[in-house]
Parts: C-alpha cells; sequence; structure tokens
C-alpha cells in the first residue's frame, strides 16, 4: 500500500491477521460473529447470529463462566475484558484455544451487557511454565480455584480482626503473591491504617491518618470504590507523583489498590505490594477482586461480633455484681458462663445483697429466653429484688412482691400497635437465701427453682429439698413458702440455674449425678475457687464429651452458679453427716421425698438392709404424725462415726402432746404396727417429750451390734420402751 492510499476495510484488516469480529447483546440473547470468527468456532466459515445457547455449547463449560465473571469485573474497572477460551467440537474434544478480548458497557435501563470483541487463535501453553503463569487454562487455573475455596473458608471461619488479618497475612495466591500487605479504612474523612504485613514497625506511619483527598491510590481507591493497579514503578511516579516518594523506599515492583466494598459501600482499601513485575492481567485481577470482597465481608462480620462482644461484656459487667467484702465466717464463690450461643448475655444472673439486720441474701435465678428482652427482663428483675431486700422483707415477701412486679411488666396493656402482636410472656425461677453467717442459719425461698445441694463435712453431698412456689411472673398472688436450716461447719451450698445441670443432653437426675460426683471427687478449697472451676469445666471442658447425658438434644444455656461454705472451727474434720426435713400436714407426697433424702443420707451404708429398714421406719414415723396428729412433722437423721462403724440417729418431731401407744394390731388391722416395726428393726429407740410435743427417735448401728453402742443408749432404750408401754 502506497503512501496517500485509503486504508483498507477493518474486516479485511482482521481476516488478515485470522482475528474474527463478534458482538454479544445479553439483552436479546444473540452472538453475531463475522466468518473468521464462525471458523474459529468450529462452524462453517460464513457470517452467522447464533443463540447464547448455541453459543455456549461451542466452549467450555469452564470457560463460559470464566467470561460470564470477567463482565462485570471489567465494566467495573472499566478495562477490558480479556480471557483465553477452549472450543469444543460435537464429541466434546477441544479443536483450539483462542484469546478473546471485548470492550463491555452496562444498560441500566435494560438491566444487559452489551460487547463488541474479537477471537484470534492463540498456542496453549504448557501447564507449570512461566508462560503459562497468566493462561487462564490448565494448572493456572485449578489452583486458582483451590485457593479461592481455601481463602474462603479461612477467611468465613475468623472469628476477629485480628485473625482476619492473619489469615489474609498467610494467604499464598496461585502463580503471584505480594511480600507486602497493608488493610486500610476510613474513618471521616481521614485513611486510617486497621493492619499491615511485611513492613517494618512504623516503616507504615506517614501513610496513616492521610486526609481522604491526598494523591495517594490507597486514598483514592477508598473515595472513588475504583480499584488501581500499578504494574511499574515508572507508572507509580507518572500517575502519583506527590506520594512516590514514600512508596519508593520499600523497592516494589508493582502494586494492586482495591476497594473494600461491602453492600455497595467501600468501608476502606486493601493494598498488595509485589517484589516482582506483575501485569495484572484479567485473571490476576479477578483473583484480587475476589480475596478483596471475601476480605471486607470476613472484616465487616469480625467488626460486628467485636462490637457485640464488647457490648454484651459490658452489659454482663453492668448486670453481674462483684460478691464484695468477704463475710466473717463464710466463704463464696460465683461464675456466670454465657453459653446458649448468639449473644454472650442471657436471663441468668446471681446477686449477693447487704441486708439492714447484718445479715446478707444470696440470689440465683433465670429468666425465660436468651435474647435482649431476657437480658433487659433480668436487669428489671435484679433490680427490683435488691430494692425488696433492702427494705428488710423476708425471703417469702421478696419473692412475692418479684413475682407481682414481673407479672406487672410482661402483661403489659396493649397498645394500637401491637394489638395484632401475640405476646411475648416470660416467666423466671429464682431461689432467694438470707445468710446469717454468725450462726450458718439459712432462710430459703424458691420460684420454680432447682432446689440447693449440700457438701456436707465428710464429702458427701445431697439435694437439700426446700419448699418453693410457682415460677417469678406467672401468678401475682402466688405464696413461697421458707425453709430454715443450717449450714454446719465444713459444709458447703451450692446454688445454680439449670443450665449447669441439664447442658450436655442431660436432665435434672442425670445431671445431678454427673454434678454430685465433682463436688465429692473434688478436693477440700478453702477459697471454693478450684472448685467452681472444676463444676464448669464438668460441663463445658474437655471431660465433658465423656459424661453427655440420655437425651438427643445437646443445646446448651447459661450457667449462674454460686458457692457457699462455712469454714472448719478446728483442724479436724468431724464425721457428722446430717440432714434436717419438714413435712406440713398438707404435703403428704413429701413423704417419699424424706425417703429419698433419708437413702442419698446412707448412700454408702454398708448394710442395704439396713438401708431399708432405715427407709421403711421414716415412712412410719412421719405417716403416723400426719395421720394421728394435727401438727407438722420435723425429721433429723444424723450419722456419725466413721465409715463401717457409724451410728445413724434419725428424730421425728411434733407439735402433738399426745404419745404413742405400743399395741398388738390383729391380722386384719390397718394401723398400730409402727411402734412394733421401731422395736423389731432398730437397734436403740425411744420416745422423748418435749415442752411443746414429742420427739420419737430411733438409731442402727452399722456394724449391727447394739453392744458396740455407748451404755447410754441402752438406757435410752429402755426408758424410751418404758414410756411408751406406760403410754
Amino acid at each position: 500500500m502506497r503512501t496517500g492510499e485509503p486504508l483498507p476495510a477493518i474486516g479485511d484488516v482482521l481476516a488478515a491477521l485470522a482475528t474474527g469480529l463478534w458482538h454479544w447483546d445479553t439483552a436479546a440473547g444473540l452472538v453475531t460473529v463475522d466468518a473468521e470468527a464462525a471458523r474459529l468456532l468450529g462452524l462453517p466459515a460464513e457470517p452467522v447470529t447464533l443463540t447464547e445457547v448455541e453459543a455456549r455449547a461451542r466452549l467450555h463449560p469452564v470457560d463460559w463462566n470464566e467470561i460470564t465473571g470477567v463482565i462485570p469485573l471489567a465494566v467495573a474497572e472499566g478495562t477490558l475484558a480479556e480471557v483465553r477460551i477452549r472450543i469444543m467440537d460435537e464429541q466434546g474434544d477441544i479443536l483450539r484455544v483462542v484469546r478473546s478480548r471485548s470492550k463491555p458497557s452496562y444498560d441500566p435501563e435494560r438491566q444487559a451487557y452489551e460487547l463488541i470483541g474479537t477471537l484470534q487463535e492463540v498456542t496453549e501453553p504448557t501447564p507449570g511454565t512461566s508462560a503459562g503463569r497468566s493462561a487462564v487454562t490448565g494448572d493456572w487455573r485449578r489452583s486458582r480455584e483451590a485457593f479461592l475455596l481455601d481463602a474462603g473458608r479461612a477467611l468465613a471461619e475468623a472469628r476477629s480482626t485480628a485473625e482476619v488479618l492473619r489469615v489474609a497475612y498467610g494467604l499464598s495466591m496461585p502463580g503471584f503473591s505480594p511480600d507486602g500487605l497493608v488493610v486500610f479504612g476510613a474513618e471521616g474523612d481521614r485513611l486510617t491504617i486497621i493492619g499491615q504485613h511485611g513492613h517494618e514497625p512504623g516503616d507504615m506511619n506517614p501513610f496513616s491518618n492521610m486526609p481522604l483527598t491526598t494523591d495517594y491510590p490507597a486514598a483514592e481507591v477508598a473515595r472513588t470504590g475504583r480499584a488501581v493497579y500499578l504494574s511499574s514503578p515508572e507508572e507509580y511516579k507518572e500517575r502519583y507523583p506527590v506520594t512516590w516518594p514514600l512508596a519508593r523506599p520499600f523497592g516494589r515492583r508493582s502494586w494492586a489498590f482495591l476497594p473494600l466494598t461491602v453492600a455497595g459501600r467501600t468501608m476502606g482499601a486493601w493494598m498488595a505490594a509485589f517484589a516482582y513485575p506483575v501485569a495484572f492481567t484479567p485473571d490476576e485481577r479477578a483473583v484480587l477482586t475476589t480475596v478483596a470482597r471475601m476480605l471486607a465481608q470476613a472484616l465487616t462480620r469480625a467488626g460486628a461480633a467485636e462490637s457485640e462482644r464488647e457490648l454484651t461484656e459490658g452489659l454482663q459487667r453492668s448486670m453481674l455484681p462483684s460478691l464484695g467484702p468477704e463475710i466473717p465466717g463464710m466463704r463464696m464463690a460465683a461464675r456466670y458462663i454465657p453459653t446458649g450461643g448468639g449473644l454472650q448475655v442471657g436471663g441468668d444472673w446471681y446477686d449477693m445483697i447487704a441486708l439492714p439486720s447484718g445479715r446478707f441474701a444470696l440470689v440465683v435465678g433465670d429468666v425465660q429466653g436468651h435474647d435482649v428482652r431476657a437480658a433487659g427482663l433480668m436487669g428489671q428483675l435484679r433490680i427490683a429484688l435488691r430494692a425488696y431486700a433492702s427494705e428488710g422483707h423476708r425471703p417469702d415477701a421478696v419473692l412475692s412482691r418479684a413475682s407481682r412486679f414481673l407479672h406487672g411488666i410482661t402483661h403489659d396493656v396493649r397498645t394500637d400497635e401491637t394489638a395484632g402482636e401475640p405476646a411475648d410472656l416470660r416467666f423466671a425461677t429464682c431461689v432467694y437465701a438470707e445468710v446469717d453467717p454468725a450462726t450458718g442459719m439459712l432462710e430459703i425461698a424458691r420460684a420454680g427453682h432447682p432446689d440447693p445441694a449440700i457438701r456436707m463435712a465428710d464429702g458427701t453431698v445431697m439435694m437439700r429439698p426446700t419448699a418453693g412456689g410457682l415460677p417469678l411472673g406467672i401468678d401475682p398472688d402466688a405464696d413461697y413458702p421458707t425453709t430454715r436450716f443450717a449450714l454446719g461447719p465444713g459444709e458447703t451450698m451450692t446454688l445454680c440455674t439449670d443450665g449447669l445441670i441439664e447442658t450436655g443432653g442431660h436432665d435434672m437426675e442425670s445431671g445431678w449425678g454427673r454434678l454430685r460426683a465433682i463436688l465429692e471427687e473434688h478436693e477440700d478449697d478453702p477459697d471454693l475457687e478450684s472448685l467452681a472451676d472444676a463444676l464448669v469445666q464438668g460441663v463445658h471442658g474437655p471431660s465433658s464429651h465423656h459424661t453427655t447425658g440420655p437425651l438427643a438434644d445437646r443445646r446448651e444455656d447459661d450457667i449462674a452458679l454460686v458457692l457457699l461454705s462455712r469454714p472448719l472451727d478446728g483442724t479436724v474434720r468431724p464425721a457428722v453427716r446430717r440432714t434436717l426435713l419438714s413435712v406440713a400436714q398438707d404435703e403428704p407426697d413429701r413423704i417419699s421425698e424424706a425417703r429419698q433424702h433419708l437413702r442419698e443420707l446412707l448412700h454408702d451404708w454398708v448394710s442395704p438392709e439396713q438401708t431399708d429398714a432405715a427407709v421403711l421406719l421414716v415412712s412410719e414415723m412421719v405417716t403416723n404424725v400426719l395421720v394421728h396428729t394435727d401438727a407438722d412433722a420435723l425429721l433429723l437423721a444424723e450419722a456419725i462415726g466413721e465409715p463401717g462403724t457409724r451410728r445413724l440417729r434419725v428424730e421425728v418431731t411434733d407439735a402433738g402432746d399426745d404419745l404413742p401407744h405400743r399395741r398388738r394390731p390383729g391380722e386384719l388391722a390397718s394401723s398400730g404396727r409402727g411402734l412394733m416395726l421401731i422395736e423389731l428393726l432398730a437397734d436403740a429407740w425411744g420416745v422423748d417429750p418435749r415442752g411443746e410435743g414429742k420427739s420419737i427417735w430411733f438409731e442402727l448401728y452399722e456394724s449391727g451390734d447394739a453392744s458396740e453402742a455407748e451404755s447410754g443408749d441402752g438406757s435410752e432404750a429402755e426408758s424410751g420402751e418404758a414410756s411408751a408401754g406406760a403410754a
């Protein structure tokens, strides 16, 4: 072609270069190709218009997905879309590999892409070689896909900002890996540094707190939300001459600055710097962009989780008190463990309240649910309980007022806005114990809460049945009877919520069995702290995996735990095991509770026959009080001595003045057998008149030999029998 002659047509030039031309309109779903492009696609060499399905059938499926992923990226960055495509025949064999270059545009009204591009056959590079590093196909693609899967999983599992940054710094990108990373944040009109890797401490100080208007790539990315790729120092110096002197000392050869965007908002920028030149092909840009998106989402999740943890931990600290100053003659330990998932604070709580009388109160409670409302109700109820207790009310009055208060705030009058919504009614369980530190006397009221457990001086653990009423908030007029008993020297009381008992698939029975084993096996600890840790570890520590319960439901619940101990006065631990239980006239069902209580007291008694005899006698004695008098029965049982030579003494006291009569019932008599059974089964027994009422007692000796009893026991038995006969 001579100078001055007109240029040949574009189609002729492309044909001479074996380059095909194609046009794709995603709205119409049509792909138009010229003759050369049709030949490259394995079709007759003539212009043709194909549907998307027909065009897709000529391409490798992975490469089609590559095209659909590169197009939005190229539109977002305003660059060319360049990919390598494997052309397939009808049998699925690869005919050739072509390079596609196109300029995509997006029409927001039609919500469609339009592309005009070229196709040119290329030689497929050998996998693993440097020439094949920038190829879309081959080993590089498989490595990239595996890398993105691993990176996504690792970033998704990161729980904090520090963990996200550690994961990002440890990523090894296929074919190219940066040696310097910086995560920038945007606060107001300033650029901040969230984290960095590959730089010495203080190296990044000049870039911190930089105005977003600065002529710096990260500032521009944070300001505009568009990525910046710099393939060489010359390009960096040309585009950003002001800040190039700050970047030059690091000796890097290429840089990528990508926006950290979540839900359409740019929260910062991510810089990946390379010690060698990088061309930033569309494939490499796609990898970097994908990592930047995952990194932005991971940082957002971690930031939200940290904010939630900070909020809930602050809420927990404000709602859960310290146990305050030491109480003379008492030791205490407490734990609160949020384990129910979601919020790290729920409806469980504990409290210690100083009372006007000089005593103090311990409270452990659980508001139904594990959500914001449960936490709010817990805070309100805790304040109400403190107020009622500080006014000097007795335990039953404190819980009655608290129940009325909770019922009032959960049964509010419905407003017009909430008239159609279901009522969110809540209740709470609670145990309230008033403690006299001078005597160890406890007065306990219970509202649907688990009974306390007592670890006795010899290490035996028993449930301590206490009177109780409905959970708080159900009935505003509910009554809460109280139970009084003394915490003896060397004894420890455990108050807890049901999370400590039932976590791990346990019901109340199996859960208490697990806790009882921990309490009994644990060595004595004066400050109770290691015992509290052992109870929590037994539920949530490694050992808890070997103590799962019978239920299929393994859901966890929050835990509130308080331990109260009355230390020994001397250095010798008394070999006394004692329990006290009252049975009212209107509580005949508690007779079975008394039998079970005595079995627990004698759980390690040598002779099972003696245990059965003691349980039978207790049942007879308590039943006789309820049947033949109008008074309540008070059961006191003591096991004294060392295992193998212990003495069991059981007393049942009532306020009736009528002494029992020993009779000889006939074969069909339904009563009159109680004293006969005592005489047959007990080693010693008697009836002692009191100032008000009487006490019937019996003794069993673990050796089974009454002669081993003290000499006074025999005389007591004789005097008891005589008095019974005289009666």
